[in-house]
């Protein structure tokens, strides 16, 4: 029994330091545009040994697609998307998605995210305009404009609910099944002027922080007092035999 209490303290140990990993990469970038902050699974299983000690798993990590919110910026090439949608990105990853929408123009007029990376059409062919022809206007429908002539559409992509996410970059994912282009959906747009924050809840993070740190030193100062008792029942058994 006090082997077990030693196994399921390091299950919640390794747990609840997998836990302060992901809580600490959320608060690091709560002021990451179109950020997408990490959840949590555990799963807790039984002890075939004995069936009274619970065990904890490591837990599973997912990306949350909750939107963040909508700040004005009123910066010509700054654009914020609107309903359940992604911008793409052409990266040596291959084509990631982000709703992160900083760009900026190349001295070519090819429009670029912040990191540098192509934006993409709902082709996925890389966005150009003129570099001499001023700002761009850009409608809520994606489509880009100078002096009147449309020059392209930012692209526009749905994602399957069901597909796991991958980190890119940070602000940036990958999913597991293709993402599929919008087109002619009155739901999906985008907003020029303005960028979309990070979804992370700061207050709710910053306290679970707290918690699982509190939670983590419990754990530990309860295993250095098992790992104590159990080397001294060690030592005593030894004496006596």
């Amino acid at each position: 029994m006090m082997e077990n209490s030693i196994y399921v303290g390091l299950s919640s140990q390794i747990s609840l330091e997998r836990r302060l990993d992901v809580l600490a990469h959320n608060v690091a970038n709560m002021s990451t545009p179109g950020f997408r902050a990490t959840g949590m699974k555990f799963d807790a299983m039984v002890s075939k040994a004995a069936e009274n000690s619970s065990f904890v798993s490591a837990g599973e990590s997912f990306i949350k697609t909750e939107a963040g919110p909508i700040n004005q910026t009123g910066n010509p090439l700054d654009v914020a998307a609107k309903g359940n949608v992604w911008f793409s990105l052409q990266t040596p990853a291959g084509q990631v998605f982000t709703r992160d929408g900083r760009m900026k123009m190349s001295t070519t007029g090819e429009l670029l995210s912040v990191k540098g990376y192509p934006i993409l059409d709902a082709g996925g062919q890389p966005l150009t305009i003129d570099p001499n022809g001023g700002p761009p206007e850009i409608a809520s429908d994606g489509a880009v404009y100078q002096n009147g002539r449309q020059l392209g559409a930012i692209g526009l992509f749905t994602i399957d609910p069901g597909a796991k996410l991958s980190y890119f970059d940070n602000s940036a994912i990958i999913p597991s099944v293709a993402a599929q282009p919008v087109i002619d959906d009155p739901d999906a747009g985008v907003i020029q002027g303005a960028i979309e924050g990070s979804n992370v809840d700061a207050i709710s993070e910053m306290t679970r922080l707290m918690n699982v740190t509190r939670a983590f030193e419990r754990v530990n100062a309860l295993l250095s007092g098992s790992e104590s008792t159990f080397t001294s029942a060690i030592k005593t058994l030894g004496s006596s035999s």
